[in-house]
């Protein structure tokens, strides 16, 4: 069983930082593309930055500049360096990943289980 754990959220004050980490576990072969999202209650899950095979990346709009997302393979962890932060960006963060896993001839989808960033004014 392949599992995504999150952690780094907490509460910051505006103009600080954090880094989110999403660790896999289980037997792993390789993470292939992870994604972070984020998403405030009564509104929908919002895509925030995307890293891929040959370590393409991706961000939205609203965090470009401010957000990296990069990957340690060898600890099949994805991270999401969150700076300049702003009130707006409050949210519970979701790391969603397609994993290859030694039991699978597949990557599978999955999710973790959410941290929550708070970023007072």
């Amino acid at each position: 069983q392949v599992q995504l754990v999150e952690s780094g959220g907490g509460l910051v004050q505006a103009g600080g930082s954090l880094r989110l980490s999403c660790a896999a576990s289980g037997s792993i072969v390789t993470i292939n593309a992870a994604t972070w999202y984020r998403q405030v209650p009564g509104k929908q899950r919002e895509l925030v930055a995307g890293i891929y095979s040959g370590g393409n990346v991706n961000y939205a709009d609203s965090v470009k500049g401010r957000f990296t997302i990069s990957r340690d393979n060898a600890k099949n962890t994805v991270y999401l360096q969150m700076n300049s932060l702003k009130p707006e960006d409050t949210a519970v963060y979701y790391c969603n990943a397609d994993v290859l896993a030694h039991w699978s001839v597949r990557p599978y989808n999955y999710w973790g289980q959410g941290t929550q960033v708070t970023v007072s004014s």
